[in-house]
């Protein structure tokens, strides 16, 4: 691994691996990692299952899965987002795999396009609260980024048994028609394909979309259906009749193509995005890409199996940024912290990531030298990361955050430097960035580190995990024993004392629920992340991010609020 050479200030990027009984370890250890994401990924693919996929194909219908891969370019792939939403959730009514929806990036003859996609096969595409959230977190990224948006609807409409939690509040169904009203008014493409079910309120979000699409047959879209129609007054109809492709391609004039199939519905999509206009650019600057200096591949060598062991943040930016792209900036001091710009896949970026090596930092503010554990924010480092992120506003860079982050420093000698004034300046930096930020969780994520490395909070375009991340308020084990003392606390008050097995048996319960709630997993299911993905794709990933902010010509002027020195 490389080592920061304090004396002569000299940090270079990164350092190759060389063989030994640790580096294997560290391999293996990830490979498990990605072999459990591969397995958990599948799982989830599989939607309601082979069952109810066979009752699409029965009906002529094509699934989520599939009519996007008919849609988006050959030889290109869909780049899916919000995955593990839902996961482990609503487990009482057999679950929700990818939230009832399919989410991600498509090219549409060489446009980016962010499709969604309802999966019938989960419970007939019916809208679960982290369905509303998931379809909302799509509309929030294309009217980020002014990137067409095209809808697949395919949806019986809001799980009843749990209209309360997904009906009225700001961030619930409304606020998707509220969007599609907002999308329009910005110029921001929407194309809508209704092909199968699509009812009552979910009725809006095709018709208020700049076209529609409807399938013949198994396409229908009406505000209430045959027997809501027959209790409320009387009447007695059927749904083609009441809303079928031929009443609202014919007669009510709803929507705009009248499709006999599937593919056909989808091919004319296509023709659709390939007509759309022209499209101004923010223009952020870009050359052409160069390869990282070490394989990516390496990375899973360079990440520790555990958690408690440094590493060089250098070596780990050596394996995604371009070759001898790396520019350090304020490389000796506030060292926790590395800034610095850089390219990824020819995109110019700032970047700001956790450094865990334990470093020695200089004196200052009256104190002597001091050894710096690696992971934790200090004051100067927080100093250093609100100067570069000023200074990749003002020179219009988009920001990288890479995070592995325990929180910032504690204690007297850190209070009485000002540690709370000098995290609030980082806060407020990241909070007021007008430049697109991207978030990289690869270790942990704990406390204020993750607002203030530009946590889901501080609205990142894109935030991803990797295997290796944690995401809580604070560590597993301090958590722990910080519940266990409250709880025993409360038992003593009550006049009772726990014997020290019952002690250690409440303390791994805590410590096991504790750490299912850290998961990378358990984020994803409740889209604290975008999504997990394997660190190869890093680079792949953020350089789609960059392109897709890339659309949007519109930054704002960039005043920081009060920053005090």
């Amino acid at each position: 691994m490389a080592e920061v050479q304090t004396e002569t200030q000299t940090f270079p990027l990164g350092a190759p691996l060389t063989r030994s009984e640790s580096l294997d370890a560290r391999k293996a250890h990830f490979g498990g990692l990605l072999e459990d994401l591969e397995v958990r990924a599948a799982e989830v693919r599989r939607g309601g299952g082979e069952k109810y996929v066979a009752r699409e194909h029965a009906r002529g219908k094509l699934t989520a899965r599939e009519r996007i891969a008919a849609l988006i370019d050959d030889e290109t792939e869909f780049m899916e987002l919000g995955l593990f939403a839902g996961r482990g959730m609503y487990e009482d009514v057999g679950g929700c795999p990818a939230a009832g929806a399919v989410m991600g990036f498509g090219r549409i003859h060489s446009r980016l396009c962010l499709i969604v996609a309802n999966d019938a096969t989960v419970k007939a595409g019916a809208w679960f609260p982290i369905t509303a959230k998931k379809n909302l977190r799509a509309q929030e990224i294309a009217l980020e980024n002014h990137v067409p948006i095209i809808y697949l609807v395919d949806s019986a409409g809001v799980y009843l048994p749990m209209q309360d939690e997904i009906f009225p509040d700001k961030e619930h169904f409304g606020r998707i028609f509220r969007n599609n009203a907002r999308l329009s008014s910005l110029g921001i493409p929407q194309i809508a394909a209704i092909m199968g079910s699509c009812v009552a309120g979910g009725a809006y979000l095709p018709i208020m979309s700049d076209e529609a699409l409807i399938v013949d047959g198994t396409g229908s879209v009406f505000l209430a259906g045959p027997f809501l129609v027959k209790a409320a007054i009387g009447e007695e109809t059927d749904s083609e009749t009441l809303g079928g492709a031929a009443t609202h391609s014919e007669i009510s004039g709803v929507t705009d193509y009248k499709m006999p199939d599937d593919e056909t519905c989808l091919a004319t999509i296509r023709d659709l995005v390939s007509k759309l206009g022209p499209q101004d650019r923010a223009k952020f600057d870009r050359v052409d890409p160069l390869e990282p200096k070490y394989p990516s591949d390496e990375l899973y060598g360079v990440m520790p199996d555990s958690r408690t062991q440094p590493y060089d943040m250098r070596d780990i930016l050596a394996r995604i940024v371009d070759a001898d792209s790396w520019t350090e900036y304020k490389a000796g001091y506030g060292q926790t912290l590395l800034t610095g710009y850089a390219r990824i896949d020819g995109w110019s970026v700032g970047v700001v990531a956790s450094q865990r090596q334990v470093v020695r930092a200089a004196s200052q503010k009256g104190h002597s030298p001091e050894m710096q554990v690696g992971g934790v924010i200090y004051s100067d480092s927080a100093d250093k990361a609100t100067r570069f992120i000023l200074n990749c506003n003002q020179k219009r860079i988009p920001l990288l955050f890479i995070q592995d982050v325990t929180g910032f420093m504690v204690g007297t000698r850190a209070e009485q430097g000002g540690i709370i004034k000098d995290g609030a300046k980082l806060v407020n930096a990241v909070a007021n960035s007008v430049v697109p930020k991207f978030t990289i969780i690869i270790g942990n994520s704990f406390g204020a580190g993750n607002y203030a490395l530009c946590g889901k909070a501080y609205d990142p375009r894109l935030i991803f995990a990797w295997p290796s991340a944690q995401i809580a308020v604070m560590g597993g084990s301090q958590a722990a024993k910080t519940l266990l003392q409250i709880q025993t606390s409360k038992l003593k008050k009550q006049g009772l004392e726990l014997s020290e097995d019952d002690q250690n048996a409440m303390l791994k319960e805590i410590e096991a629920r504790y750490e299912e709630q850290m998961s990378p997993y358990y984020a994803a299911a409740r889209l604290w992340v975008d999504e997990i993905i394997d660190p190869v794709t890093t680079r792949d990933w953020v350089s789609t991010g960059i392109e897709l902010a890339d659309h949007n010509p519109e930054i704002p002027r960039f005043n920081p609020g009060v920053i005090q020195t």
